[in-house]
């Protein structure tokens, strides 16, 4: 993962690799996607708050969170502060990524397709998230 900025949170690769399971790591640290309807927060919908799997840090609100059909959990907002974006030109598209602002975990990406008033889909891969119930 790119480490070009300082995030508050930071450890070595070592410590990384020792806190999150293999999957976690490839997605959170190395940018990877997990598969499409394979998550366990796609179609998950209960009252709480959903934090990033790497350093606990709230991100999103489940009054936030919506079914996009595309596989990954849905938002179309996230708590003020929480989210970095950066340009992402992987795989021959142009995309923002959205990152955690606290350790730099890799989210997913967010597109201006979402059907609320914001306009915004945060498409995040659940194994970056951990869900604490209201």
């Amino acid at each position: 993962m790119s480490q070009n900025k300082k995030y508050p949170v930071q450890k070595t690769e070592e410590e990384w690799k020792a806190l999150l399971s293999p999957e976690e790591y490839k997605i959170l640290r190395e940018k990877d996607t997990e598969f499409a309807f394979t998550g366990k927060y796609d179609l998950h919908f209960e009252d709480g708050v959903y934090k990033c799997k790497g350093c606990k840090t709230p991100l999103f609100e489940s009054k936030n969170k919506f079914e996009s059909g595309c596989g990954w959990p849905s938002f179309d907002d996230a708590l003020k502060g929480t989210i970095n974006y950066e340009e992402d030109r992987s795989y021959g598209m142009i995309r923002t990524e959205i990152l955690c602002a606290n350790c730099g975990g890799h989210l997913g990406h967010i597109f201006d397709d979402g059907p609320t008033e914001t306009g915004q889909r945060y498409c995040v891969n659940s194994a970056s998230l951990d869900f604490e119930k209201e």
